[in-house]
């Protein structure tokens, strides 16, 4: 991205979330660049899963009733289990505009009604500390029904605030399924997958000349983990199915061609996070981006992340097992989140908040080694022991 390409762009700057999924509560600052880490099923999904919330009721073709009940199944599945008598689901975030003292605030509560459908509780704007929307109002109570549906997701009354639904709509996540990008049949009436569903068909739909400039960025940053490869297009078979087709080095003068089916788990994940960071601008959620990587490579995208996050005002939140991801340097201890599963739900702290890992990293050890023994389930040693009779 060049630098003339800049823009002023929101961003998240803290959240607070209560009675969701794993979390009874939890209240933190977010910076640019976050990485989450904590033990498996700490909740680190579900943290994003909150922000993906807010996009899928401010998109077109969500809103407020099918982000809870189709795609989460229920109030009730979405409820922390911790939850006490306040048993309202809420979830607080605030924004700022980089380069900018503007700010914005958005919460939502609900609940469900006795027929069991998701209803407002509580939905609030704020810009610049000046209220624009305060619900339940009167003609909420005069009329309940208007409480199954957002301000945020109707365009006929949204537009005071509609710079922070358009904003929540950017919001990007990423997860992709290698199986999934082989076979574009199951991309069939799929949108947006989180997943790659729909990867190639993203590709395809892209201005020609845009493909073409990011495919070929995609096969220069390739080439340093795929030394074989030499050049990447898009093609559709007979029946308009869209394919990518790398060209790799080979014994025969021409090269030899592969399609996607032939591509290694990890060349698919790489070019899925490379063409992500070049798509749109709002914020990227990503999923253990390391898997099927080699170790070298999942050591830079830390100062990937950084660079895309300096030139384009990109927020990137990135949940993480790995150590070779976390032992750049140049990574802060108020952009890791750390995950701690407790009777009452999980907690989330920053490292930058407890003392003992800040005397470690001063006594020499590298964050990775301070992360990983924290993160490690304590009796993961009993795994030696399945199959004994």
């Amino acid at each position: 991205m060049r630098k003339k390409d800049r823009k002023c762009h929101l961003q998240f700057s803290h959240i607070q979330l209560k009675n969701w999924k794993n979390f009874a509560g939890a209240d933190i600052d977010i910076q640019s660049r976050v990485f989450l880490v904590g033990p498996n099923a700490s909740g680190k999904s579900n943290f994003l899963d909150a922000f993906r919330f807010l996009k899928d009721i401010a998109s077109s073709g969500g809103g407020f009733q099918e982000s809870i009940n189709k795609r989460r199944g229920g109030v009730t599945s979405i409820r922390c289990l911790a939850a006490r008598r306040q048993s309202d689901i809420e979830i607080h975030v605030a924004l700022k505009e980089r380069d900018s003292t503007s700010s914005w605030v958005y919460e939502i509560a609900f609940n469900q009604d006795k027929q069991r459908r998701p209803q407002l509780k509580k939905e609030r704007v704020l810009r610049n500390d000046e209220e624009i929307l305060n619900r339940p109002d009167n003609e909420d109570n005069k009329d309940p029904v208007r409480l199954t549906q957002t301000y945020l997701e109707q365009v006929n009354v949204n537009k005071p605030f509609r710079d922070l639904a358009i904003f929540f709509s950017s919001i990007r996540y990423l997860h992709i399924v290698p199986q999934l990008v082989r076979e574009p049949d199951r991309s069939i009436g799929r949108s947006n997958d989180p997943f790659g569903g729909d990867f190639l068909e993203q590709i395809a739909k892209a201005p020609e000349n845009t493909r073409n400039s990011r495919l070929r960025r995609i096969t220069d940053a390739l080439h340093a983990a795929v030394p074989q490869l030499q050049e990447i297009i898009l093609w559709r078979d007979g029946r308009g199915t869209p394919h990518l087709r790398g060209k790799f080095q080979h014994w025969r003068p021409q090269g030899a061609w592969q399609t996607e089916e032939q591509f290694s788990d990890g060349t698919l994940r790489l070019m899925g996070l490379l063409w992500a960071t070049m798509e749109g601008d709002g914020p990227l959620l990503l999923e253990e981006p390391e898997l099927s990587l080699h170790s070298e490579i999942i050591r830079v995208l830390p100062q990937m992340f950084a660079r895309v996050q300096r030139l384009t005002g990109r927020q990137v939140l990135i949940s993480t097992h790995s150590p070779d991801l976390l032992r750049d340097e140049g990574i802060g201890l108020d952009e890791v989140l750390l995950f701690s599963p407790e009777a009452e739900g999980t907690r989330v702290t920053t490292l930058e908040s407890l003392r003992d890992i800040r005397h470690l990293l001063e006594e020499g050890h590298s964050l990775a080694d301070v992360v990983v023994p924290i993160t490690r389930p304590e009796q993961v040693h009993q795994l030696i022991l399945f199959g004994d009779t």
